[in-house]
């Protein structure tokens, strides 16, 4: 009897399954996400290109992106608010025109801010905090109410709005505190203080002229200072339940809030039968009138009226419904476009006060685009928060040009020397850095 030699047992190849085995294994988790972030590294890099060869391409997508959204906005607001200022006995180009002085400025002032070193504006972190702080008391002694908000202040005929201030203000004095702790930020006291308690004061104050959703805004930018700074994870866990009482109990606290928030909840009118959500229902409407590709710029219904201050915080309606479900999506593509490339900034600085300032301002601006859009297609209530760029308003487009700017300043220092943008002003080194410079080379020619 011959017996039948058995086959020796095949060797595993740990992360080569057979082919055609049923029994193989799928490809784990950690795998994918690795080819996936390689896959994105090298789109990065064929697009920005490596080393001295770095193209700029990440500077010019900041800044095609926001002039993009910037024209938009103001083509945006000539045709949401020229019906109302013909009812009104006004010309139907004002607001554009406004508009348009603001975008005006902002650019010019986004263009010397690019073109400067941002180490220069750490001088200006407690001037600008401090200047803040002043205006926003000033507002609740002299300020202008409008819709039941204290936030404006009449300069001349020019209502400026020191709340919008503020948000960059804060950003760039977080940024210049956190930065000058550096490693002691392991320890909460480090955290808290002092950048808690001015955060606290500016809300504090915005607050006071009934301002909830400027708040929220105000909030988030430094929660992501101290995000980006390196704060213990578990400070934003008891920073958001603290967060979420306080907002609570103002609700609570409010009859128009609890109106707003009970209305979007229910869909039905508050007890003294006002409909605060008709703002929201007839922005929906706008949305779904305009179908795919909207019904015409200019030809909206919904503005005749029918959405108060269509031109503000529900210009995105508006956009839906004249441009249709193409035009919001350019505009979504544009946002995204713009948070990439300010990412790109991000994750690529290495001082402390850079990182914390430009991924502030990103956290600041696709915050806010967010919460806006999401109030209008009615995932959240009713608050007042403009679409950065897009939406009227002066202080809000000049402040969110500006923050664009120290972006874009940032986003230059990564550029190839031989195409990058000259400075307007060079940082002079301190006497005795000069001095040990100098010295260092004399060394050396000996």
């Amino acid at each position: 009897m011959v017996s039948t030699p058995t086959r020796p047992p095949a060797r595993k190849q740990a992360g080569k399954p057979r082919p055609g085995s049923s029994a193989s294994p799928l490809r784990p988790p950690a795998a994918a996400g690795t080819r996936l972030r390689a896959a994105y590294r090298k789109f990065w890099s064929a697009l920005e290109g490596t080393g001295t060869s770095r193209n700029g391409s990440t500077y010019y997508l900041i800044l095609g992106s926001t002039l993009a959204l910037t024209a938009i906005g103001i083509m945006m607001v000539l045709s949401a608010s020229s019906v109302e200022s013909i009812a009104a006995g006004k010309s139907p180009y004002g607001d554009a025109l406004k508009q348009g002085m603001f975008a005006a400025i902002g650019i010019f002032t986004m263009f010397v801010l690019s073109r400067i070193n941002v180490v220069w504006l750490k001088r200006l972190a407690w001037p600008a905090v401090i200047a803040a702080v002043v205006l926003l008391g000033l507002v609740q002694l002299v300020g202008a109410e409008v819709n039941g908000n204290k936030n404006w202040i009449d300069l001349g005929g020019i209502t400026f709005q020191p709340s919008e201030a503020s948000k960059l203000a804060l950003a760039l004095w977080m940024a210049t505190v956190l930065a000058r702790k550096g490693k002691l930020l392991s320890r909460w006291q480090h955290v808290a203080v002092p950048a808690v308690p001015m955060a606290i004061i500016i809300v504090g104050l915005v607050l006071v002229g009934n301002d909830l959703g400027t708040a929220m805004i105000i909030m988030m930018v430094t929660a992501a200072a101290l995000f980006f700074a390196g704060a213990p994870l578990y400070l934003f866990g008891i920073a958001g339940l603290a967060a979420a009482a306080g907002t609570a109990v103002m609700a609570v606290t409010s009859s128009n809030r609890m109106c707003r928030i009970t209305s979007w909840w229910t869909g039905q009118s508050c007890a003294d039968g006002i409909d605060a959500n008709y703002q929201a229902t007839n922005g929906l409407y706008g949305l779904a009138s305009g179908g795919w590709f909207g019904v015409g710029l200019g030809q909206s219904r919904q503005k005749y009226s029918w959405i108060p201050e269509a031109h503000n915080d529900f210009i995105f309606a508006i956009i839906g419904e004249e441009l249709g479900l193409v035009g919001t999506v350019v505009v979504l593509i544009l946002f995204a476009i713009l948070g990439a490339a300010i990412y790109r900034v991000v994750v690529a600085q290495e001082d402390m006060f850079h990182r914390v300032l430009a991924g502030t301002i990103m956290v600041w601006l696709l915050g806010q685009a967010t919460v806006n859009m999401s109030v209008v297609t009615g995932l959240m209530p009713v608050i007042g928060v403009p679409l950065p760029f897009i939406s009227y308003g002066g202080s809000a487009l000049l402040m969110s040009l500006c923050a664009i700017g120290v972006v874009l300043s940032l986003a230059r220092e990564q550029m190839a020397p031989a195409i990058r943008p000259k400075r307007m002003l060079k940082f002079k080194a301190k006497p005795a850095r000069e001095n040990a410079d100098r010295k260092k080379t004399a060394r050396k020619r000996t």
